[in-house]
């Protein structure tokens, strides 16, 4: 029989109100939509099941926060199904767009018709072996989809074993001639490694000759010290320093597998993105113009 996958944890149900509400047009770039099960069921082979996080609940943390807008990211509770996503995205067409996860049991014209509707990239995975449960898929199956995503302006996202960045920072350079490439999560390098780790230096120069995106989005996931994330504020202010245009802020709601002790709260991540990003046009490029640029369309 198989093993039940671990049940985690939920968001925390009442966060703060920030201190200051984002611009006028603010993006949430990077969130997660869950169930419910009995609708969306939860895919055989994930790595994790999660409480219900239906799209309804995330769109009132968009109000709550004062985002006007958010990025629905195919989570792995729903492996390659992307119904959940389709689903969010068609009914709230104003407010969300989507990034799918897909193996090759989709064609590539199908990319077609879930643009019509508001999907906006492909989200690929990188890791230096592959895991033993549904985790995304690697470059080979973006190339099958590459031509497609081209045409139709999608982003290339990746969420990558850190240790891979310098190794793979070629082929992002070249891709981002033809797409936008966007990296999840500050590269997934460890903060504790600090700026000079040489994977986090070769993100730094990519972003800095404008060739990727990154998400400063969930400090949670480089660094332990909650709830302030010191570590993580030395990579964002690298980040920022080195081209301010080429960043976006997430949540991450709701925040899967992280422990219940350890759970964020998604009005004092916006307070911290507001503590770690002074400038307030820099503030207005990260969570109001590039990612509109990417996917308001």
């Amino acid at each position: 029989m198989a093993q039940e996958p671990p049940r985690i944890a939920g968001p925390v149900p009442y966060p703060k109100t920030p201190r200051e509400k984002p611009p006028p047009g603010a993006w949430d770039s990077h969130a997660h939509v869950f169930g419910p099960a009995d609708k969306f069921p939860y895919t055989p082979g994930r790595g994790y099941t999660p409480p219900d996080a239906p799209v309804e609940k995330y769109l009132a943390l968009l109000d709550h926060l004062g985002c006007a807008h958010g990025l629905v990211v195919q989570g792995n509770a729903h492996g390659y199904d992307n119904r959940v996503v389709l689903d969010a995205i068609t009914r709230f067409p104003q407010r969300l767009r989507g990034v799918a996860i897909t193996d090759t049991r989709i064609q590539p014209e199908t990319l077609r018709e879930w643009h019509k509707v508001g999907m906006r990239g492909l989200r690929f995975h990188l890791f230096p072996e592959k895991p033993s449960y549904v985790r995304g898929v690697g470059l080979d199956v973006f190339e099958v989809f590459r031509k497609t995503m081209a045409e139709l302006g999608w982003v290339m996202q990746i969420f990558c074993d850190w240790r891979m960045m310098r190794d793979v920072a070629p082929r992002l350079r070249e891709i981002s001639r033809e797409m936008p490439v966007i990296v999840d999560h500050y590269g997934m390098v460890d903060a504790a490694r600090g700026i000079n780790e040489p994977n986090f230096q070769a993100l730094l120069k990519l972003v800095g000759e404008g060739h990727v995106h990154v998400k400063v989005s969930a400090p949670y996931r480089v660094c332990e010290q909650f709830p302030d994330y010191a570590d993580a504020r030395v990579l964002h202010e690298a980040l920022v320093r080195a081209n301010p245009e080429r960043l976006m802020w997430g949540t991450d709601w709701p925040h899967p597998s992280i422990p219940a002790a350890m759970m964020p709260d998604d009005g004092y991540l916006l307070d911290l993105l507001f503590d770690w990003t002074p400038d307030q046009a820099t503030r207005r490029r990260i969570l109001v113009e590039t990612p509109k640029k990417l996917f308001g369309r």
